[in-house]
């Protein structure tokens, strides 16, 4: 059976820190909650730190190997592993260097990282002390039809209803600014991650100065983030002169790889590849030839979300991207079909504004403001 999405859930112990230690993993298929394939080994005397790692290199390779097409979620209990592996912590012990660089070279890209709650990862958690206790454990466990635990957790409504009211906390207030235009933009090209990495024209230069003064004028901008391509740093850079304040670059905002359609008009694609940008169309799982799903960049842009919610809460932040990623946002705040990104539309430099609470609440303030 093929793929297109699994769970790695992987935790490890040691009976000591340092002691007997031993680690499990499993790969989950999310649509049914079956259990694709597991592991568990003990490693003799090791920390418990070194055998979270272990778990997860078991677990990711599993994935690679029983489903070797899919995008990978990891699900950890070990908050020290998933913000390292996320980029969000910096690895200071020489025995995890090693390991972290494993398990990086594993985890395809785009890979989701989610800390949980340790009941909910108490599967892997069962592998691991079986493994201690010197239980067998099969590769291919006995089907299950249990679907996956997921945190009961307020409704959409509720947290909706909970915006009426008073926050305690401030919200981390994300301001989305599409670059300006680029020669492709101005001819409605396909431009994605991959081909030509154009920069910004005569008009797009204008565009990011009077984002830049709008930007001063209202005030309050902690931090600038910008995806890596050229047209962002260039929009950025004015914004951030502007502003007096330092860029940071995070890959994670780069705009969706087209593949072989970069350069192309949707026009030269209809008439050069009629039958794959029809199944493009019809679901946002299918990538274009040597490109990205719509699916996968969601996934990449909701962990670069994570990461700026963590390193500024209650802030505010200028994430200079793409349209791609902007509509995403949008369509995870609106709690929309994923279909929907394509009846949204943004125009160069335009800004669009997203809070998120510490409720878990978040709220669309604005949308493809022309500054």
């Amino acid at each position: 059976m093929t793929y297109t999405h699994v769970i790695v859930e992987a935790d490890g112990g040691s009976r000591g820190n340092p002691g007997p230690a031993a680690y499990g993993a499993l790969v989950r298929d999310p649509a049914t909650g079956e259990v694709i394939a597991q592991d568990g080994k003990t490693l003799g005397i090791a920390t418990n730190n070194v055998a979270e790692y272990s778990g997860l290199i078991a677990g990711l390779e599993l994935a690679a190997e029983y489903a070797p097409e899919a995008s990978i979620e990891v699900r950890m209990d070990s908050k020290l592993v998933i913000e390292q592996m996320a980029g969000r912590w910096k690895i200071k012990h020489p025995d995890m260097k090693p390991l972290a660089t494993k398990a990086q070279s594993l985890a395809p890209f785009g890979t989701e990282w989610t800390w949980v709650p340790r009941a909910q990862n108490s599967a892997a958690d069962a592998l691991a002390n079986n493994a201690l206790d010197g239980i067998p454990i099969p590769i291919k466990p006995e089907p299950v039809t249990a679907k996956v635990v997921v945190p009961k957790e307020p409704s959409d409504l509720q947290k909706a209803l909970q915006g009426w009211g008073a926050q305690v906390d401030p919200p981390t207030q994300l301001i989305f600014l599409r670059h300006g235009e680029t020669p492709y933009t101005a001819e409605k090209r396909f431009s994605g991650s991959t081909g030509e990495n154009p920069g910004l024209s005569d008009t797009g230069r204008s565009q990011a100065a009077a984002a830049a003064e709008y930007l001063a004028l209202q005030g309050g901008v902690d931090a600038i983030v910008t995806s890596p391509l050229l047209r962002t740093r260039q929009t950025a850079e004015v914004v951030a002169t502007r502003l007096g304040l330092e860029l940071t670059v995070d890959d994670g905002w780069v705009e969706c790889s087209f593949g072989d359609w970069d350069g192309h008009t949707f026009a030269e694609v209809q008439q050069k590849w009629p039958d794959q940008l029809s199944a493009w169309l019809e679901t946002t799982t299918v990538a274009p030839p040597g490109g990205e799903s719509f699916d996968t960049c969601a996934r990449r842009a909701r962990s670069a979300r994570d990461g700026l919610l963590t390193r500024y809460p209650g802030k505010t932040v200028v994430v200079v991207t793409h349209v791609t990623p902007i509509k995403l946002m949008v369509r995870s705040v609106l709690q929309a079909p994923m279909a929907s990104i394509f009846r949204m539309e943004l125009r160069p430099a335009t800004l669009t504004e997203i809070h998120w609470y510490a409720d878990g609440l978040a709220s669309l303030r604005s949308f493809n403001v022309v500054p």
